[in-house]
């Protein structure tokens, strides 16, 4: 069995003049990514079968997101080039005050529909990973996304769902993006948020209380990555919190990927009645396990580098 992972495959453009804002920057870097394509490469570094399914321009960027994916062991066969779209970019500049200079220029990943899945066998994918920034946006890909959810339910495979709040993205309309992440969250087996969004989403106060909040609408497994702080687990009815791995972080790009693509890939040979089998202790190494994945992936500038030095060895 093996997993899909669907949503955007981009190109991110990082302003290297620090401070500098987009208008005024001179120098760019240019690095592929997208969430569900980061999640993707991680699962496959780590040694288990991984399509990802999306939308890319056919031109130089998508040749070169798709070229890249396949490096890092991705079956690419449902990354579509798409004539009349050129690829997504981002355009990122950290100003002095820390804020972020944004500029999100959509193209290609947005177009991903249903049709374009129609030939698609759920049966082959024992997890169906849903991580996108963009599929909650307006465009073929919602739709996808949406109906994607409901038949892999339907197949029985295990719901993973990591909404990758981008306030950038959603600022005027902060409100569909927590309307559309509540069926996710309802209907996934596993679901990771970041505190920001289990704060955004359940409107609560303390990231205690967003657990809480979140245990009443849904029976998922879930866990809040809280960075250096750790990461609090919610299994059934029990709530801990699983240290962080000490390091001295060169770049956190991805890190989030990089954990919800470890705990698939422990998660790979189970369906979703299996799930409720897997002891709190088991529960416990898998969440460890992928705190050393994110943890590692922090130690290299990028996300796709690191995960080059991403395999199963570190769960030793």
């Amino acid at each position: 069995m093996k997993v899909l992972c669907i949503g955007e495959a981009l190109i991110d453009m990082i302003c290297t003049d620090r401070g500098s804002s987009l208008s005024n920057g001179q120098n760019f870097l240019k690095k592929a990514g997208g969430a569900p394509a980061n999640v993707a490469a991680a699962i496959a570094a780590l040694g288990a079968e991984v399509d990802m399914a999306a939308k890319v321009g056919k031109d130089p960027f998508g040749k070169h997101l798709i070229d890249l994916l396949n490096e890092m062991g991705v079956n690419t066969n449902w990354v579509i080039q798409d004539e009349n779209s050129f690829t997504t970019f981002a355009f990122v500049s950290l100003m002095e005050d820390g804020e972020r200079d944004f500029y999100f220029n959509r193209g290609a990943d947005g177009q991903l529909s249903s049709g374009d899945l129609a030939a698609l066998n759920l049966n082959e994918y024992s997890i169906v990973h849903f991580g996108s920034a963009t599929g909650f946006l307006q465009g073929p890909l919602q739709t996808a996304y949406t109906e994607l959810l409901a038949k892999a339910k339907a197949n029985n495979a295990i719901i993973s769902f990591d909404p990758n709040y981008r306030h950038l993205l959603f600022q005027n309309n902060t409100q569909s993006f927590i309307d559309q992440s509540w069926p996710f969250i309802e209907q996934s087996h596993f679901f990771k948020l970041s505190d920001e969004e289990a704060l955004l989403i359940t409107g609560c106060d303390s990231v205690a209380h967003a657990a809480i909040a979140l245990r009443k609408k849904s029976k998922a497994i879930f866990a809040i990555t809280l960075g250096k702080e750790g990461t609090l687990l919610s299994v059934g009815d029990h709530l801990e919190l699983i240290e962080s791995i000490a390091i001295t972080p060169v770049d956190a790009t991805g890190a989030g990927d990089a954990f919800v693509g470890a705990v698939l890939f422990q998660l790979i040979d189970f369906n979703p009645a299996q799930l409720a089998t897997i002891s709190l202790a088991d529960w416990r190494k898998i969440i460890s396990n992928a705190n050393k994945a994110g943890a590692r992936t922090c130690e290299y500038m990028g996300a796709m580098e690191a995960f080059k030095h991403l395999n199963n060895s570190i769960f030793n």
